[in-house]
């Protein structure tokens, strides 16, 4: 299968469930939110949420953080985002693919994908597009879910992608590999 066709596979499958997205992935997506957060500080920086679901960070960060993009390929969920996104006047959203991010090189301080990097055809090319997006010596936090990715496979990945890792969260009561990245 083409990495197109599996990303569409991908937006279709968001699009038909994005209704229940909050009611199903509240709580654990909360869990890595606080987590990530223990770790950046993202007080007055450009913060870039790809994958944002249907923009539950965006409480999070908001008030914190100069502007929040959310940037998701399933207009589904950006439809549930945009809900999110009116409480607050920084928070902006954007329909894009996370391997052809539409922003210029260097402009945010921090991006984050929680649970994304399983639903992507090659990973590391994902990450290594986040890392363009970063200025340098900044943070890219990034998830992988345990179903999907082996520890020893996910810190390939990690390796790969010429960031440095600053913190790695490998906690039983999370679904996910949490790691905190620096550009």
């Amino acid at each position: 299968m083409t990495a197109w066709k599996a990303k569409r596979n991908i937006m279709k499958r968001y699009d038909i469930t994005a209704e229940m997205y909050d009611e199903r992935y509240f709580d654990e997506q909360h869990r890595k939110y606080q987590k990530a957060l223990e770790n950046v500080d993202m007080e007055g920086l450009e913060v870039l949420d790809v994958g944002c679901g249907s923009g539950l960070f965006f409480s999070h960060v908001a008030e914190q953080a100069k502007i929040v993009v959310g940037m998701d390929v399933s207009h589904g969920l950006l439809l549930k985002a945009k809900d999110q996104a009116k409480r607050f006047e920084n928070v902006f959203l954007v329909q894009s693919d996370a391997d052809h991010l539409p922003f210029k090189a260097g402009f945010f301080g921090v991006a984050v994908a929680f649970t994304m990097l399983q639903n992507i055809p090659n990973p590391a090319k994902t990450i290594t597009e986040l890392r363009r997006i970063v200025k340098t010596g900044d943070r890219v936090v990034v998830t992988g879910l345990k179903k999907a990715f082996t520890l020893s496979e996910f810190m390939d990945i990690l390796e790969n992608s010429k960031l440095t890792l600053t913190a790695f969260i490998d906690e039983e009561a999370l679904n996910c590999y949490v790691a905190i990245l620096t550009a």
